[in-house]
């Protein structure tokens, strides 16, 4: 799916109030069902300002305007935040998502119902038709996948997708283990007089959740999302297991350095 939340990228989750420490996500829409999409625009605001979405639309559509027969596919497609904007500026767009809800609320906005969508998990479901010339999986969605075996099968499902020469392009956050002492497994994000969240971490396993607590109407709201964190040499590992080799990877969607400080990346895959 696709994260939302504090300034390293992690997802606010599901947002339902349940008591359960652990969601076990049983809403077929996945962890991003109606109580979550209902919000969604608006819990991530900051994701969807013109500083935010245009140097993502603009690297994209670049990607694809190498080639004359530009066709991109998003992976997590949502509510459409890069989508829309990258449809407006007339690139061809198709949709994978297994949330019905978010994408309901894609189709409500101009420009919406024009974009295809195809629902499913955007690890193995295939969309028909001809090659794709970017495929794109943005703000640490590939996260969501909670085993490497997913993440793998996402990668493969990429370059079956690609035409020879298309690209797989990725945004996320490099793994914030610095912060995280001997002897710790829980790290704060957000420390707010109504809101507070921390992540928890499995070393052993690169999982991860992400809690959240917050005030709504003066009542405590509790939810929690799990994650699998992944470390760019290994999604480089799994982009040459589905026939792809790195092109570029920068600290940013402005192609700023990459360096041993650097808290996310974005990088692209080129089908060989």
């Amino acid at each position: 799916m696709r994260e939302e939340g504090h300034d390293d990228g992690h997802d606010d989750g599901h947002v339902d109030g349940h008591d359960d420490e652990y969601d076990d996500g049983d809403d077929p829409d996945g962890y991003f069902g109606e109580a979550v999409a209902a919000g969604y625009d608006d819990t991530s605001a900051d994701m969807f300002s013109p500083e935010a979405v245009e140097p993502v639309v603009e690297l994209i559509a670049g990607l694809a305007g190498e080639r004359g027969d530009a066709r991109v596919l998003e992976f997590g497609v949502g509510t459409g935040r890069i989508a829309l904007p990258l449809a407006r500026r007339g690139v061809p767009v198709h949709g994978i998502d297994m949330s019905r809800a978010m994408v309901e609320r894609m189709r409500a906005k101009p420009g919406g119902a024009d974009i295809g969508v195809t629902i499913g998990d955007f690890a193995t479901t295939r969309v028909d038709g001809p090659g794709f010339t970017v495929a794109y999986l943005v703000f640490n969605t590939i996260n969501n996948l909670t085993s490497q075996d997913a993440q793998v099968d996402c990668f493969r499902n990429a370059a079956a997708h690609l035409v020879p020469g298309g690209c797989f392009v990725i945004e996320v956050g490099v793994p914030d283990l610095r912060r995280l002492p001997p002897g710790q497994d829980a790290v704060p994000f957000r420390v707010e007089p109504t809101r507070l969240g921390f992540d928890t971490y499995d070393v052993a396993t690169q999982g991860m959740r992400s809690h959240h607590m917050m005030v709504v109407d003066g009542r405590p709201v509790y939810w929690s999302i799990p994650f699998r964190y992944v470390w760019p040499a290994e999604l480089d590992l799994m982009a040459r297991l589905a026939g792809m080799r790195l092109r570029e990877r920068w600290a940013g969607w402005n192609g700023e350095p990459f360096t041993n400080d650097s808290t996310k990346h974005v990088s692209v895959w080129e089908k060989v």
